[in-house]
């Protein structure tokens, strides 16, 4: 027996993990058949990487539609760390985004999706550099949790234990996972987790062998098992190959837009521990459906439904699917995967009749205490009858006017309610004890970790009676509206603040040819309320409000504040406003959009970096070519320079010679053809006297391969400790003036110092920094410089495009004199 609070966590387990299907439209009738069999099958794979796009999406694919096997990818970060080609999303943000992309992806390919604590700190050479930064222990835990909840009969990960090979992350996921592998099943290891799940003891553990530079070859000694991954599934109508590319191309942040090879492919698993098997992966896997008391009843009743499933007529699979429903019913299991089983045969009754439901309001966001007008919506195109529809929300049920639902004759319910005045923002879970700078993500309540994302937030619960057999669904609310080129539109309703801040800048400098200015935007969702603008951390004689201006059309409140020197150096403060009845409001709400994944909206606080120095700084106008996406441009600005950006018909010799610097955005020579086209007008530029900055790019693949006016490469190299030294030539141009560059001006960067450095430079190139990581060779690609004509050129892999949003004071320094050349 279960205790009850182990039930409970189970059972929210499988609500977590159908909670994203639940809205699901009716299928093809193939495709319905094919859910049947997945229903059947019951053994279950684990595969385990560190990042978003880790995962073998091909293998997946294959276990998840040719297997019929249950499998789950855990990925120990949500790729926070990377870089985004689609946008300036980066850190929390991104890891959001990649979130949803792989959620996405496990839609496409038929696989589920699991999460660490651990947060994605960037590029790391080996496992002790990672596992200096990560704590073990938490994220050892969480792999031994989801080990013991979703319970895998083989895990298979995608890397293997031997540093050195791949990212320190990539290693560290092959050895957490074999070391989780033994721990699972003992019960001294990680007991408290016993108060919610059981210990479990996966067979075997395998790593998914491959050579990306060619044919996979077996090493001798080693047993190995080859999976057949191109095949073809004429249920689904696609290779493996093909839902493969299409589950990798959701990975768009990453710019991993897939096309799938035609033909046989083979993907390897190496044997790692456990038990031998002799045929398959799956031997001595016992089929699950044995520890069922009425296990006969339930086989012949799946077999039977399958053999007499009707393709041409859905509907008439009816009554054999109730019967099986019935059987299950008898059973007392709570045992997750019969929670599963449970859920995917309602979905599949749902389905082949074509019943859909929707809950649905004319906005997308509420605040605690606002009123919501919705309504539930609820069609039944069959000829059999649903009875005593009921939507229950929020401890109140509403019924529909008709005795039955059939005939796609749909029911309409008005649904009007409050949000409580207690109820909590829509911030991602891992999110909520969140502190900038922290190494994990803090998760106190245990039955969260591992989820993908948040539960229903706001929704309810439709029940109804089909065939004397009572059902009972969970439903989202959303925010649905047409779109006047997309159509229709559904994205999740969430819950913001009654009032919160915008700010002008993140940053305010303090220099003797800045404007040191802010103006803080206060939100109101009703009314505008009476209240003062604070900033803690400031004493009130070290800023004064200069202007207050009200919108009540936009419901706006709208400070400009200036500050008085406070002392050289950085100071971070928190915006407040505070109302007159003492309610303190500091959150900044931010949004994502992206129409590859849902909206998503999370919450920081209002801080903002006062930065004193005496730098100097011309404040001259700027030309920015844009690339894949960053903030270097607002960071700019906020310095006192004006920033323009270049566009496709800037690339005239008057138009480019406005500019004394002309600044390259990340990624631009991946992303950007217009710049690509145009790289003969930007060295005219240079040669006839501008200054140019290229930032970082990546290797493959460049539009061009002339990057600057004399040849080098983009190479693989980078400096992934943010602390690592710095050789320094103090008497070069670019670090002598006009600001003098000094050690202290590399301390206190993040994450890392710079990633694809230049290399193979002709020598008309200088290089004034050196660095590597630990035990590594000396690197002099960091940034380069050349002379070329009358003017100066500057590639640079260091990565200001972090540094100098997150306000490091060196690095923006340093950034200041390569535009001051």
């Amino acid at each position: 027996m279960l205790n009850p609070k182990l039930t409970h966590c189970l059972l929210a387990f499988v609500a977590s993990l159908i909670s994203y299907q639940l809205q699901s439209q009716s299928l093809p009738s193939s495709e319905l058949y094919h859910e049947l069999l997945k229903i059947e099958e019951t053994k279950r794979v684990l595969y385990v990487a560190a990042h978003p796009d880790d995962e073998n999406t091909r293998l997946i694919s294959y276990l998840a539609n040719e297997e019929m096997a249950q499998v789950a990818y855990l990925s120990l970060t949500r790729g926070d760390g990377g870089q985004n080609l689609i946008g300036p999303e980066l850190g929390i943000g991104l890891g959001q985004i990649r979130t949803q992309e792989l959620l996405k992806a496990r839609e496409t390919d038929g696989g589920r999706q699991f999460f660490t604590r651990a947060k994605d700190f960037g590029y790391s050479k080996n496992p002790d550099e990672t596992l200096t930064n990560w704590e073990k222990e938490q994220i050892l835990a969480d792999v031994v949790w989801v080990i013991r909840k979703f319970r895998p009969d083989i895990i298979i990960t995608r890397f293997n234990t031997i540093p050195g090979v791949t990212h320190g992350h990539h290693t560290t996921s092959a050895i957490l996972a074999e070391e989780a592998f033994d721990l699972a099943g003992d019960p001294k290891a990680f007991p408290d987790q016993l108060k919610y799940v059981e210990v479990w003891q996966p067979k075997r553990i395998f790593w998914n062998a491959y050579n990306f530079r060619g044919e996979f070859v077996e090493e001798e000694g080693q047993i190995y098992h080859a999976f057949p991954t191109g095949n073809f599934n004429p249920l689904l109508g696609q290779t493996y190959s093909q839902i493969a590319a299409d589950s990798r191309t959701m990975h768009k942040s990453q710019g991993f837009g897939s096309t799938a090879g035609i033909g046989e492919a083979l993907d390897h698993i190496q044997f790692t521990k456990g038990e031998e098997f002799i045929d398959t992966p799956f031997d001595g896997v016992k089929s699950r459906w044995n520890e069922l008391s009425n296990s006969k009843e339930v086989q012949d009743l799946l077999k039977k439904t399958i053999k007499d499933f009707d393709l041409i007529n859905p509907e008439s699979n009816l009554q054999n699917l109730l019967a099986l429903r019935r059987a299950f019913a008898t059973q007392k299991s709570k045992a997750t995967w019969f929670l599963e089983k449970k859920e995917a045969l309602d979905r599949l009754i749902l389905q082949v009749l074509g019943i859909d439901f929707e809950f649905n309001t004319n906005k997308e966001t509420g605040f605690p205490g606002s009123e919501v007008q919705g309504f539930f919506i609820f069609n039944n195109p069959s000829i059999s009858a649903v009875e005593n529809l009921e939507f229950e929300v929020f401890n109140s049920i509403l019924k529909g006017e008709k005795d039955q639902i059939s005939n796609n004759q749909p029911v309409e319910i008005d649904v009007n309610f409050k949000i409580p005045d207690n109820a909590s923002f829509s911030q991602p879970y891992w999110l909520k004890d969140y502190k900038e700078g922290d190494a994990m993500y803090t998760v106190k309540d245990q039955t969260l970790i591992g989820k993908p994302f948040n539960d229903i937030q706001i929704g309810g619960n439709v029940n109804f009676t089909l065939g004397g057999e009572q059902f009972s669904f969970p439903v989202q609310l959303f925010h649905k509206f047409n779109d006047q080129v997309d159509g229709e539109v559904k994205q999740p309703f969430t819950i913001i603040p009654k009032i919160d801040l915008s700010l002008s800048k993140e940053a305010v400098f303090q220099l003797p040819t800045s404007n040191p200015t802010l103006e803080v935007t206060v939100n109101f969702r009703g009314q505008i309320s009476d209240g003062k603008l604070n900033f803690k951390g400031l004493e009130p004689n070290q800023y004064q409000i200069l202007e207050v201006t009200d919108n009540p059309v936009l419901k706006q409140r709208i400070y400009k504040v200036g500050f008085l020197p406070n002392g050289k150096g950085k100071k971070v403060i928190t915006a407040q406003y505070i109302t007159s009845d003492g309610a303190v409001f500091d959150q900044i709400t931010h949004h994502i959009r992206y129409k590859h994944i849902p909206n998503l909206t999370y919450f920081t606080t209002a801080e903002v970096a006062l930065i004193q120095e005496d730098w100097k700084v011309s404040g001259d106008v700027l030309g920015y070519i844009p690339g894949a996406g960053d903030d270097v441009p607002q960071v700019l600005e906020a310095l006192g320079y004006q920033v323009k950006m270049i566009g496709p018909a800037d690339y005239t010799v008057e138009k480019l010679a406005e500019f004394k610097t002309i600044i390259v955005g990340i990624r631009a020579y991946n992303t950007n053809l217009d710049l690509a086209s145009n790289q003969q007008a930007l060295m005219g530029y240079v040669r006839s006297g501008g200054n140019l900055i290229v930032q970082y790019n990546t290797s493959s693949p460049l539009l061009t391969n002339q990057l600057g006016p004399y040849p080098f490469t983009i190479t693989r190299d980078r400096v992934s400790v943010e602390g690592a030294a710095v050789q320094v030539d103090y008497q070069h141009p670019l670090l002598k003036g006009p600001n003098k560059i000094t050690a202290s001006d590399f301390e206190d960067w993040i994450q890392e110092r710079g990633l694809y450095f230049a290399g193979r430079l002709s020598e008309e190139y200088s290089t004034p920094l050196v660095m590597n990581d630990p035990g590594e060779d000396p690197k002099t690609g960091s940034l380069i410089y050349a002379k070329y004509g009358k003017g100066t050129y500057v590639y640079t892999g260091l990565s200001f495009f972090r540094e100098l949003p997150a306000a490091v004071p060196g690095a923006i320094k340093l950034f200041i004199n390569l535009i001051e050349q």
